[in-house]
């Protein structure tokens, strides 16, 4: 009965698994690189007051690029099972567009979001507040979500 509704299908299980592996690595891209822009805008403007910081500006800049990161590990993690063949279950397939859309939209979310608590951080270390650390600290609370994310898509892949 499979084997019917996978030929009857044109192979979807095949179509939804790489449809997750593209959103996975596309959306956590974008909320990267957004991400990414947002701390290096603010660092052009905190350059102009404080150009002795460049350091703090560019590693806080750099810190929504790990959602990218973690993308391209799941697509990997996944990719790497050699699960993804014209013998694999429906179930499969859905459960890597699952896994997908999950670190694919959360991955999205966290770097944009963290791309923010990053540019006020370098807004304020420009301003010359010595805000570097708690900055570090607070930009971290949405990168947990990201790495959560990554760990349910590691899960998932042991399961295929």
């Amino acid at each position: 009965m499979e084997s019917t509704l996978l030929n009857s299908a044109g192979n979807l299980p095949v179509f939804l698994a790489y449809a997750g592996l593209a959103l996975m690595l596309i959306l956590a891209g974008i909320g990267s690189a957004i991400g990414v822009s947002m701390g290096g805008n603010a660092s052009i403007g905190a350059l102009k007051k404080n150009p002795d910081a460049f350091g703090n500006y560019m590693l806080l800049s750099a810190l929504p690029g790990t959602q990218g990161l973690y993308g391209f590990a799941g697509f990997f993690v996944i990719n790497s099972k050699g699960v993804i063949t014209d013998a694999m279950s429906m179930t499969q397939g859905i459960a890597i567009l699952a896994a997908g859309l999950a670190l694919g939209f959360v991955g999205l979310f966290s770097a944009i979001k963290q791309g923010g608590v990053t540019s006020n951080g370098i807004a304020a270390i420009g301003s010359g507040n010595d805000v570097f650390g708690s900055t570090m600290i607070l930009a971290v609370f949405p990168e947990l979500y990201a790495i959560i994310a990554f760990a349910a898509t590691f899960i998932i892949s042991t399961s295929l």
